[in-house]
């Protein structure tokens, strides 16, 4: 018996040696976002202009409806062809689908893109759950 436990020893010996190796590789001083994103990188690049394009094609959707249906508009985007667009909840949805025809012709004369489709999505909703 006396050779089971002291196998078991040098086993915890082992582990708990890891163990504060890894704790100590994984508690390394963070680095501040904005330091990160100054890292040239292509990805960061390719993001970046991909939220930029995102975010416009949002305005211009926004700027093209009304004022009270605009506020529930959450995200849109141009891939392909397809104006995609998430709004928060069905109702708004619903809404939004009368007006896609000219939505359509405004959006893509305004940003120089020819809009074959309107998609229509609804987003759930970020945030804590209660």
């Amino acid at each position: 018996m006396q050779k089971k436990s002291t196998q078991n020893k040098d086993f915890r010996t082992v582990w708990s040696y890891n163990c504060v190796t890894f704790l100590r590789v994984a508690m390394q001083k963070s680095k501040a976002l904005s330091e990160l994103m100054a890292i040239p990188s292509r990805a960061l690049k390719d993001l970046s202009a991909r939220l930029a394009a995102r975010s416009q094609v949002l305005d211009e959707v926004r700027s093209a409806l009304p004022a009270k249906l605009a506020g529930h508009v959450i995200s849109a985007g141009i891939d392909q062809g397809r104006l995609t667009i998430g709004v928060s909840g069905a109702v708004w949805a619903s809404r939004l689908r009368y007006l896609t025809h000219g939505l359509r012709k405004s959006v893509g004369k305004t940003m120089a893109i020819s809009i074959l489709t309107v998609r229509i999505r609804v987003v759930p909703p970020t945030g804590p759950n209660p």
